[in-house]
């Protein structure tokens, strides 16, 4: 059986402190008697997380915690320790953050990008902030396509992302268009793929794809509110919170849908075209 993972364990006999469960080399661990249903049976495989209790015991639950070895997620710090930050990670013993495995100070109540690890030399679980030597170098043609993202850090070139729970990303300054927090797990777009494997991320799709969301988003705005007080005028940041698009995506998108006379163009906004239909109503 491995600490960190569901196990998929028979139950070996029943017991006042719980049942105990072996795997098919003959190990044996305690399910302690919270975790054990009336209905479970003698012989019967059932599914449990495996890690060490507070004594350094090997045991088993049938809670799953917010992540497995190996994967990573944001977790909330529940108190600062002398050893290091224990975080919250779904269990009822919150999880170790050695103070070698931090990469700058935590404080408490807030969360942080925790991966889940192994010491086989302790033979212990632990937290840890060092998630680098988790992902991988992409070696997929990505280009284009709509990706997941997971938010992690600004720096000086913009946001830090996970792609797809398993590759570095980057998203650009100049490429910010909306407001993003740390832990936000939204939908991005792969600029290009570098010969390191690291991939440049946009927010908008990069093929003419863009357009067509954007100017759909424009005429349902229109539609239920007939003005828009934006116009090629406007600043990025403006059009941004307003929108969640760049303004070059914003200004290209209006000029199509004024050529295609689906919008007046005026100083300070934009306003709908309604069509007028065989009975001389408006639609």
């Amino acid at each position: 059986m491995q600490l960190g993972l569901i196990n998929t364990l028979t139950i070996d006999r029943f017991t006042p402190p719980g049942a105990f469960l072996r795997d098919s080399q003959g190990n044996e661990v305690l399910l302690p008697k919270k975790y054990v249903k009336e209905e479970f049976e003698l012989e019967q495989e059932i599914d449990v997380f495996v890690f060490k209790d507070s004594e350094q015991r090997i045991v088993s639950t049938t809670e799953k915690p917010h992540l497995l070895l190996g994967q990573f997620t944001y977790l909330k710090v529940t108190q600062i320790q002398p050893i290091g930050a224990f975080v919250d990670w779904g269990l009822d013993k919150n999880l170790l953050v050695p103070y070698s495995e931090q990469i700058y100070n935590l404080e408490e109540e807030e969360s942080y990008l925790i991966a889940l690890k192994y010491d086989d030399k302790t033979d212990r679980l632990y937290g840890s902030m060092k998630i680098k030597n988790l992902l991988e170098p992409c070696r997929e043609d990505l280009k284009g396509q709509k990706v997941d993202l997971l938010i992690c850090e600004y720096n000086d070139l913009g946001i830090s992302v996970i792609v797809n729970k398993k590759y570095d990303g980057l998203i650009f300054n100049s490429n910010i268009i909306a407001d993003i927090n740390h832990g936000d797990e939204i939908d991005g777009y792969i600029e290009k793929v570098r010969a390191d494997g690291k991939l440049d991320v946009r927010l908008e799709p990069i093929t003419v794809e863009k357009y067509d969301l954007a100017i759909e988003k424009i005429l349902d705005r229109l539609n239920r509110q007939e003005k828009l007080y934006l116009s090629d005028k406007s600043s990025p940041e403006d059009i941004n919170h307003e929108l969640g698009m760049s303004k070059k995506t914003f200004k290209q998108s209006i000029g199509k849908l004024y050529k295609w006379r689906k919008i007046k163009l005026h100083k300070n906004y934009i306003e709908l075209i309604r069509q007028s239909n065989q009975d001389g109503k408006t639609e």
